[in-house]
């Protein structure tokens, strides 16, 4: 499954439009994160936690995205866009939403 930012596919026609494809993840951050997380704020340098974290949850909706839209029998997805957001009481849960639109590529 091809995935991309980009509207269209250099050297590739598409040949059909499948639909607009969704992939959410909600991951909430756990007490010790958040604790070693404060530590790095008040002295400085960068959250490995928090890093890993939003990193893992966007992979996760990037595949969700690529897999909902191999249901649809799309070979590709363009003009993707990942959107970060932080929900729950005290910001404690971050949610990303991967969004593009399934395509059949010749």
């Amino acid at each position: 499954m091809l995935v991309t930012t980009t509207p269209t596919v250099e050297g590739r026609k598409i040949v059909a439009y499948k639909g607009i494809v969704f992939g959410e993840v909600i991951s909430g951050v756990d007490f010790i994160k958040d604790f070693a997380a404060g530590l790095r704020n008040f002295f400085g340098g960068r959250s490995g936690a928090y890093e890993g974290e939003l990193i893992e949850a966007r992979e996760q909706a990037l595949k969700e995205m690529a897999k909902r839209a191999a249901e649809l029998n799309a070979n590709a997805v363009v003009g993707v866009d990942v959107d970060y957001e932080v929900l729950g009481q005290g910001g404690n849960m971050l949610m990303v939403t991967a969004s593009g639109t399934a395509v059949v590529l010749e």
